[in-house]
């Protein structure tokens, strides 16, 4: 990446990086992350809530994803209870908080798009 005029390679977690850009997507790239970090910019949810908003991910890949959403630091998980069940809720991390901005022009900008390209279905 080009700062200051000079070229930069950063390492993060082992992970060399040339591009912001590649940097930004490597948090919220994918399907299903910057959908589960939209739906929590309003504050806590459940497992099930979560899956309920967003009915097309199976549970194993909405596990995985908030597994990494977390290992990112961008949501926090808090488990309430000793014994299973345990209930868990799952909320932005101040570093999450910092994204919604930019995803909400990017879905902004997709809601535009599908209202100019798109054909309205019932659902």
């Amino acid at each position: 990446m080009i700062l200051d005029n000079k070229e930069k390679v950063y390492r993060i977690n082992n992970e060399i990086f040339h591009c912001g850009t590649a940097v930004g997507f490597s948090f919220i790239g994918g399907k299903w992350k910057s959908i589960i970090l939209w739906y929590l910019r309003n504050g806590k949810l459940r497992f099930s809530e979560i899956k309920r908003l967003i009915p097309d991910v199976t549970d194993k890949m909405l596990s995985i994803q908030l597994s990494a959403l977390e290992s990112n630091d961008l949501v926090k998980r808090k488990k309430f209870g000793k014994k299973p069940p345990f209930r868990v809720e799952y909320s932005l991390t101040e570093l999450g908080e910092s994204l919604i901005p930019i995803i909400a022009l990017i879905t902004e900008w997709g809601n535009q798009y599908a209202e100019n390209n798109g054909e309205l279905i019932d659902n």
